[in-house]
């Protein structure tokens, strides 16, 4: 086992810039989220999975390594016939937390401890020692009893890294058809009342541009396809069910068409229907042309829902705008079933593909 402790303060002679330029390998930093949650045993499943283990990639587990030895220990006792990574063999920084932590409960203890892992983590990437961080779920509401008063992780990665300009890329791979559905929220966690007072002009101009520039740098897409959803249902109706269209929204990508003629972006799309298409191309090999690039959603339910439909199972949480990758399996802690041996690691092993799929797009990019 190589096990360490990073300390934030130590000096280092190479900027982040320069050490993933220098990486043969990505290094990619893992986080346990929610000690109470399932986060130990889907990585403990997923780095023993084969395509896992496959990559060309160093991974370090950041979390309390008594706790990982624990759940190691629950997890060979219960699924003695199931594979499961050995922490002998693993890279893990050791971060002690309380002991006060119940499987299945989360609270102060537990929130204090998942916002103690991704800080240790996200100080170690922008020291240069990672391309990309993996963090498993954590619940908001014990990171709040805990002190700490963020609507989520994407907010304290971008506040960490002083980013203003990010935002939340779902991405999922079809098994049916290896088409890849990429949707982009233009507003995350807020009520659904704040929604339209959130939305303007420049927030959508924004986030489009946010995404062509993830999409070329990413996944090296340079004339992408763009369907951007509307805001009220049937898109407005001509300003019968809403004005946003026809007042902003329309104008606005008509401006974005002349400035950037490398994108092909759609008109309002009625939420009701845009994700009809990409659902064929998800299902249908030979339907492919029918699914675009990417799709940007105004709000959370409008874009999840489908993406959770379509891709519960293979949905990965990428956080685009940061000087570094981070992505996430699409679900929660599951305080419901943790200990229970049974979580599905699907949506981790996807995650930790695609990270290290993005840091190898993005060390290719910068030798360009």
């Amino acid at each position: 086992m190589n096990n360490w402790h990073y300390h934030p303060d130590q000096s280092l002679d190479h900027s982040l810039e320069a050490n993933l330029e220098a990486q043969s390998r990505p290094r990619i930093a893992i986080t346990i989220g929610d000690p109470a949650g399932i986060g130990m045993e889907i990585i403990l499943k997923s780095l023993a999975d084969r395509r896992i283990m496959s990559l060309d990639a160093e991974f370090t587990v950041f979390g309390s390594f008594d706790h990982l030895h624990n759940a190691a220990q629950d997890l060979a006792q219960k699924l003695p016939s199931q594979s499961i990574s050995d922490l002998e063999s693993l890279a893990i920084c050791d971060i002690s937390t309380s002991n006060e932590i119940m499987v299945g409960l989360g609270n102060q203890a537990s929130g204090a401890a998942s916002f103690a892992y991704l800080e240790a983590a996200i100080a170690a990437t922008l020291a240069g020692e990672f391309a990309a961080i993996v963090t498993a779920p954590i619940a908001k509401s014990a990171w709040k009893q805990a002190g700490h008063d963020y609507a989520g992780q994407t907010e304290l990665l971008a506040d960490r890294s002083q980013v203003d300009d990010f935002g939340m890329l779902f991405v999922g791979k079809s098994p049916h058809s290896d088409w890849v559905l990429r949707t982009l929220l233009a507003t995350v966690h807020i009520p659904l009342s704040q929604v339209t007072q959130t939305l303007s002009p420049a927030l959508i101009e924004q986030k489009l541009e946010l995404l062509r520039r993830s999409l070329l740098q990413d996944f090296a897409i340079a004339n992408p396809r763009i369907a951007l959803s509307g805001i009220n249902p049937h898109s407005g109706e001509q300003g019968q069910l809403g004005n946003e269209e026809q007042d902003w929204l329309i104008p606005l990508i008509q401006r974005y068409r002349q400035q950037h003629p490398d994108v092909t972006l759609s008109d309002p799309i009625p939420p009701d229907t845009m994700w009809v298409n990409p659902a064929k191309a998800w299902q249908d090999r030979d339907r492919l042309s029918l699914g675009h690039d990417a799709y940007l959603a105004m709000y959370h339910d409008q874009g999840l829902i489908p993406v959770k439909l379509l891709a519960f199972d293979r949905a990965v949480n990428t956080t685009i705008g940061l000087p570094f990758v981070r992505t996430s399996p699409d679900h929660g802690t599951a305080f419901n079933i943790a200990g229970q041996a049974i979580a599905d690691p699907s949506s981790m092993i996807e995650a930790i593909v695609l990270a290290v799929e993005l840091a190898q797009a993005r060390a290719t990019n910068k030798t360009r």
